[in-house]
């Protein structure tokens, strides 16, 4: 059954990362061609909510968009309608400001907003969906951490950028007998790493669902060196942590809806490395580059058809979803459900046990 919708917003908020455009692109082209639905893009993310910063996108806002990383609309990690960050007497003070939202949400004349964004965004939405609003959230992030979906669009990416940059520093590794540990994003998950470390090559990977023992992988570099390997690249994802212990927090942004910027194991790895085995050792962040860049054909794709989907949802008045993906079918799950908890890598999950098959060490054993 059809649902009477006339106009709608769309909003990508949270960090960015490539297919942000394919999804924006998807949901106007569906809505204008197939249904004569009149788009309004929020500037910034909830940000542009709260001050009424918009724009209309017409057919040829969203044409030409489909390779470019980033976001047409601009984004935010810091823009919590729900707890406002605000500098009084040189003092940070916090208002809920949620009301200004959804006065601006109903004076724009929206049927319903569509939220393209990460579990702090998706959080965000719940809550409008619990006030009253018609909302549809797109899954993405970089980190692939959203539960209720099998991949969300920019992981992909990631994993090729990754990827491509290890492939790329096995070449000086060998040349100067080093260790090289390259550190990526992805905050409690281990998925990039775990897969560009599998993808790459890495002969030790560590993630957040697996403490390490310094002794297990300090063991595995001299085996390795001992047998000829003169080299080893170590992969470890940000949130890594040993046993026992917890993860490097890199700073603290109170502003933010997540304050916790995590970074910091590659380099205290790379010197322990050096410092127990005296071999070279040499780190490399990747950080935002991973973020960056064109989306490859997996990602595009798949924003395509999450964002098809969502303009098929809100048609047929089917509001408080995400869009996902199971198996290779996109369907829906409640917001709610998809935001209940972080999807983190199994310690015994089959990628794990393939890489240990083939002689990876993870630091546990």
């Amino acid at each position: 059954m059809k649902h009477l919708i006339q106009k709608i917003g769309i909003l990508t908020g949270g960090g960015d990362c490539p297919g942000l455009n394919a999804a924006i692109r998807a949901v106007a082209k569906s809505a204008i061609l197939d249904h004569q639905i009149k788009v309004i893009g929020i500037k910034d993310g909830f940000q542009g909510l709260i001050e009424n910063r918009t724009r209309q996108l017409d057919y040829e806002d969203v044409s030409g968009i489909l390779s470019l990383g980033g976001t047409i609309l601009g984004t935010s990690n810091k823009a919590n309608p729900f707890k406002w960050p605000e500098i009084r007497d040189a003092r940070i003070t916090y208002s809920d400001v949620s009301e200004i939202v959804i006065n601006n949400y109903r004076e724009l004349g929206l049927d319903c907003l569509f939220c393209i964004g990460g579990d702090g965004t998706l959080t965000v939405a719940q809550k409008f969906k619990e006030k009253g609003l018609n909302i549809i959230a797109i899954p993405k992030t970089i980190d692939n951490d959203l539960s209720g979906t099998d991949r969300t669009f920019g992981f992909d990416t990631a994993v090729f950028n990754a990827t491509e940059a290890i492939d790329k520093i096995h070449t000086t590794a060998e040349s100067h007998h080093r260790v090289m540990v390259v550190e990526t994003m992805g905050r409690y998950a281990g998925w990039i790493a775990l897969h560009s470390g599998l993808a790459g090559g890495g002969d030790i990977i560590l993630i957040p669902e697996i403490p390490y023992d310094y002794d297990c992988l300090i063991a595995k570099v001299k085996e390795r060196s001992q047998k000829g390997k003169k080299y080893s690249i170590v992969v470890v994802a940000e949130g890594a942590k040993p046993k026992g212990g917890q993860a490097i927090v890199k700073k603290v942004v109170e502003t933010s809806p997540d304050p916790i910027r995590l970074g910091g194991i590659g380099l205290m790895l790379a010197e322990e490395i050096e410092r127990r085995t005296e071999l070279e050792s040499r780190v490399t962040v990747l950080g935002h580059l991973l973020r960056g860049g064109t989306p490859t054909a997996f990602d595009r794709v798949l924003a395509t058809r999450y964002g098809a989907k969502a303009i098929e949802l809100a048609t047929e008045g089917k509001f408080g979803l995400m869009v996902c993906l199971h198996g290779q079918e996109i369907a829906s799950i409640p917001i709610e459900e998809a935001i209940s908890q972080l999807k983190l890598v199994s310690p015994s999950s089959s990628l794990v046990r393939v890489a240990k098959s083939v002689g990876t060490c993870f630091g546990d054993e």
